[in-house]
């Protein structure tokens, strides 16, 4: 007799199930972060992770709720908006976004102790920060070859 395949999990359906397993992902990662030395690569590890994790669940988030004009991976703001102040601030969403999140870890950064566990994962999320802007804006100009963007 022929196997049937198993129905997938209907959380694998959920619409929110993508963000919801990655921020498990993150929570993991600060409860492994906070048992580990510091001083370890291990523990190294774990807090440049958390950083990284963070990234992709803002990213999973912030690209479901805010816009940006020239990125294949943002929705399309609504027709509605016909102020030229509101449609920047709609098409340019995603960026004013993590500008101004990545200016809060900054000054949170810049508050802390360097030396501290938590100054340490602050400064990752600070240079993670840094990177998902600097992806946002390089791939609203830049195409690459064999993407569905660039063709």
């Amino acid at each position: 007799m022929p196997k049937r395949p198993r129905p997938s999990s209907p959380f694998a359906h959920h619409p929110h199930s993508l963000s919801v397993v990655v921020a498990g992902v993150v929570v993991m990662f600060l409860a492994l972060y906070s048992r580990a030395d510091p001083d370890s690569h291990l523990g190294a590890f774990f807090g440049n992770a958390i950083a990284d994790w963070l990234g992709v669940l803002v990213f999973i988030v912030a690209t479901k709720y805010f816009y940006e004009v020239g990125s294949a991976e943002s929705r399309t703001p609504p027709r509605q908006f016909h102020r030229r102040a509101a449609r920047f601030l709609m098409s340019h969403s995603l960026t004013l976004i993590l500008a101004l999140t990545g200016l809060v870890w900054t000054f949170v950064y810049n508050r802390s102790d360097v030396d501290s566990r938590a100054g340490e994962v602050v400064g990752n999320i600070v240079s993670e920060w840094t990177q998902l802007l600097g992806l946002v804006v390089i791939t609203k100009y830049a195409r690459e070859a064999g993407s569905k963007e660039g063709g």
